[in-house]
């Protein structure tokens, strides 16, 4: 970060503490993906910094939050150097280092012609255990944290620090990526959970995407509401209500309450919003239903609110490498529920997409295109 960009961020930055991933992405683009035992060429190659929580911390940073960091890595000549950048934005870094094993990296095929990209991931070895994280290192890491956040990686460690957090009535926020071991102990702490298109039908099995939405919050009791990602077609969100009034401040107008008494259909729910989208409008817009009991066949009710985001769209001549959109819309997730504020979640995913590797392209606070964003 230019010392410009460090100058431009709060002076009282809010803490935010991460626990997962910061790895090595190994980027090669190619003009179309190879076929078996083909020999090709890259047309541009970039090594840089990489997993998710790293990512993720790495967007927060740039948006004005004040992030930590607890990870593991084996610390070679390469990791070190994409470390480096990411260092200069944190306060508090806890990398356990190991003299033998290897550190976590993924090589990355980006397709130029499909503008697609394909991810081959090495874990660290061995994983961060909770044996290696102290009791006043773990204190010192939450000491001022606004929120914790977990990529659902390094679980043994994550379910320690998420425990302590809840103990401290910090909220959590989890990534849940795909099935992991641990995942659903953490789940059951979290206050927040930003999901990929395929998580909740896979976890709860329910038949549809909003169906399981509704599932979540029922067989989760602390969550206060859950996204799930759904690339170029946006995102949607089903926020739980506390006391008659929804948790999220910011996020779309609050809309209308409904009757208490009143029922609407997550299916019926999901397409009249869809409905309202205009497809002529180019940048984030998001779209919420009023306060109301939301029911699903077969699984059950909530009271909350359901809302549909739009992605970005982005000209196909500015759209070079989707990886880490998730982690950088995770990353203003939580700038967003630290100042109260969600609705740069999207163009900060677009922006990730708009260059080589999951950090090169991804906003400063500095971004005119999110002035009217940030607080």
């Amino acid at each position: 970060m230019a010392s410009s960009d460090m100058e431009s961020l709060p002076q009282h930055r809010i803490v935010q503490l991460g626990c997962g991933a910061a790895s090595v992405d190994f980027l090669a683009a190619v003009a179309s993906y190879p076929k078996p035992d083909d020999k090709i060429r890259s047309t541009s190659l970039k090594v840089e910094g990489g997993g998710n929580a790293g990512n993720a911390l790495t967007c927060a940073a740039r948006l004005g939050l004040n992030p930590r960091l607890i990870s593991k890595a084996r610390l070679i000549y390469t990791l070190s150097q994409a470390f480096i950048h990411f260092d200069r934005l944190l306060s508090w870094t806890l990398y356990v280092v190991s003299k033998d094993g290897n550190s976590p990296f993924t090589y990355v095929i980006v397709d130029n012609e499909t503008k697609t990209r394909t991810c081959i991931h090495t874990p660290g070895y061995p994983p961060l255990i909770p044996d290696e994280l102290s009791r006043s290192e773990l204190l010192s890491a939450l000491d001022g944290a606004r929120l914790v956040y977990f990529d659902g990686r390094l679980h043994e460690t994550a379910i320690v620090v998420a425990q302590e957090a809840a103990r401290k009535n910090i909220p959590i926020l989890i990534d849940a990526e795909r099935k992991r071991e641990g995942l659903d102990d953490l789940l059951l702490l979290a206050s927040y959970a930003v999901c990929s298109k395929k998580f909740p039908q896979a976890w709860t099995e329910a038949p549809s995407v909003p169906s399981a939405l509704v599932s979540m919050l029922l067989r989760l009791p602390k969550i206060k509401f859950v996204i799930v990602t759904m690339g170029e077609d946006g995102c949607i969100m089903l926020e739980r209500s506390t006391e008659g009034e929804c948790t999220l401040l910011s996020f779309a107008s609050k809309g209308q309450k409904a009757p208490a008494s009143e029922e609407k259909d997550v299916e019926s729910l999901l397409e009249s919003l869809k409905q309202n989208k205009d497809d002529n409008i180019a940048i984030p817009t998001c779209y919420a239903s009023p306060l109301t009991k939301i029911r699903s066949n077969g699984i059950g009710t909530v009271s909350g609110r359901l809302f549909v985001g739009t992605a970005e769209k982005i000209p196909p001549p500015e759209l070079v490498d989707t990886t880490g959109a998730g982690d950088a819309f995770i990353g203003a997730v939580l700038y967003g529920r630290c100042n109260v504020n969600m609705d740069a979640c999207a163009l900060s995913a677009a922006a990730g997409c708009r260059a080589l590797g999951a950090r090169s392209g991804l906003p400063h606070r500095t971004d005119p295109r999110l002035a009217a964003f940030l607080h």
